[in-house]
């Protein structure tokens, strides 16, 4: 068996923020592969499914995303999983949205759920894959945007990169993580936008054209979470 975590927070109240990212791909897994409904266990949203054979457990921890490691130890000694056999799908603001990231181990990175499981486990060793959310704003406050929503116009990319997410997923179980990350790791494969035809210039110098500037986001306020924030 292996062990598919996807982090973030529960409730209503936390639905669709960029920290939910990990939630969003264990959904997609469980719809895709048509899982039976969730069971609260191990303080966690859980469904059992089979990819490509491989029995799979998704694992939502429902206690915030600062003790997700609660969920993640009990399920691991309950089913005796190896840590290898344990995957970590979690956001990073430091990767630009729509980028995949896969490590077989390391540090946390500033990721609290991973923290938190890197403490409870033991070990760094723990497979993740991180769905770039950032990058954050200059003036923003980076629990304040982790916990903000995606904009509109970024949600056709939110919906391409959790897809893509699933797919690496998928590829993990059944090929490994050095698989996944031969295939996932670099730049997303995107359709290149199509070009629309423009008459050819006239036979001037071309004159160059400045890049409009940038839209400034509004500033969060400064926070100081607690062990069992969302953050």
């Amino acid at each position: 068996m292996k062990l598919v975590v996807g982090l973030g927070n529960p409730g209503s109240k936390y639905q669709g923020t960029r920290h939910n990212v990990g939630f969003m791909v264990a959904a997609l897994l469980a719809q895709q592969a048509g899982g039976e409904s969730p069971r609260h266990r191990f303080e966690a949203d859980t469904v059992e499914i089979s990819l490509g054979g491989e029995r799979v457990l998704l694992v939502c921890p429902l206690t915030y995303m600062n003790l997700s490691g609660k969920s993640v130890l009990a399920a691991r000694d309950f089913y005796k999983i190896p840590n290898d056999s344990i995957l970590v799908v979690c956001d990073d603001f430091n990767l630009p949205l729509g980028r995949l990231r896969l490590r077989p181990g390391g540090s946390a990175g500033g990721q609290k759920g991973l923290q938190n499981i890197i403490q409870r486990l033991g070990t760094q060793q723990i497979p993740r894959l991180r769905l770039g959310i950032g990058p954050v704003p200059p003036s923003w406050n980076a629990a304040d945007f982790v916990l903000g929503k995606f904009t509109k116009q970024e949600q056709p990319e939110v919906e391409l990169m959790v897809a893509q997410a699933a797919d690496a997923v998928r590829l993990w179980c059944q090929g490994g993580i050095q698989a996944a990350m031969n295939r996932y790791n670099s730049d997303p494969e995107r359709e290149p936008p199509k070009k629309k035809e423009r008459p050819s210039p006239p036979p001037v110098e071309p004159s160059s054209q400045e890049n409009p500037p940038g839209e400034t986001p509004g500033q969060g306020a400064a926070a100081n979470p607690p062990d069992n924030s969302p953050t």
